[in-house]
């Protein structure tokens, strides 16, 4: 490798710090968000050093767009997980943490200690991607189980029969909108059992009719 260059990924800048394989620093800057000013950071430090390695330690969402500029100005790419630059950042003098201390710390990583480092196919970047969608979903349904939940325990505190009813049925939107509506007991008592039957659709009608 001619240059080992780390980036710590932002949302709207990185911060890029680059090293030669004796360690000679070469490149400390910010670096905006943007395929051109990447594109150009690359192409120079390649033209001048030879080939590039490119290392990130998010490789999705806001380290997407460095990785793929990168391929195509083609450097080379790696990723330095989140547990084991920790880890080595632990070693380095300085307890703040800043953009630039982490960059350097990516940088020196990739040079002095490469089988720390992951490499990058584009499946990884699939599978990473497809990890964070998975881990929202899962978020999701763990949110909308403790409402469900939340709201079960409420109806069993005012009307345990209400709750027989329509407990097991939180995630059907005739009974969400059935309890918007009428929040109380004596509001859907009120309402009748056509407001019930008529706002419930064809399937639920003979558990609500019971």
């Amino acid at each position: 490798m001619g240059v080992f260059l780390g980036l710590d990924v932002g949302k709207s800048a990185h911060h890029g710090h680059g090293l030669t394989p004796a360690g000679k620093k070469v490149f400390d800057k910010q670096l905006p968000n943007s395929e051109p000013k990447l594109r150009a950071v690359f192409d120079k430090l390649a033209a001048k050093f030879g080939t590039v390695l490119v290392i990130v330690d998010q490789p999705a969402s806001i380290g997407a767009l460095p990785l793929t500029v990168a391929r195509d100005a083609g450097c080379k790419v790696a990723y330095l997980p989140g547990l084991s630059m920790r880890r080595i950042a632990d070693l380095y003098p300085g307890e703040a943490k800043t953009d630039a201390r982490d960059a350097a710390v990516i940088a020196d990583a990739a040079r002095t200690m490469p089988h720390t480092l992951r490499s990058l196919a584009l499946t990884d970047e699939i599978t990473a991607e497809l990890t964070v969608l998975v881990g929202f979903d899962q978020d999701l349904a763990a949110e909308a189980t403790r409402t469900s939940n939340r709201i079960r325990g409420l109806l069993t505190q005012f009307h345990p029969s209400l709750e027989r009813v329509l407990g097991p049925r939180l995630d059907h939107p005739a009974v969400t909108w059935l309890l918007e509506r009428y929040g109380s007991p004596a509001a859907l008592r009120k309402a009748g059992r056509r407001v019930w039957l008529k706002s419930s659709g064809p399937r639920p009608r003979a558990w609500l009719s019971d």
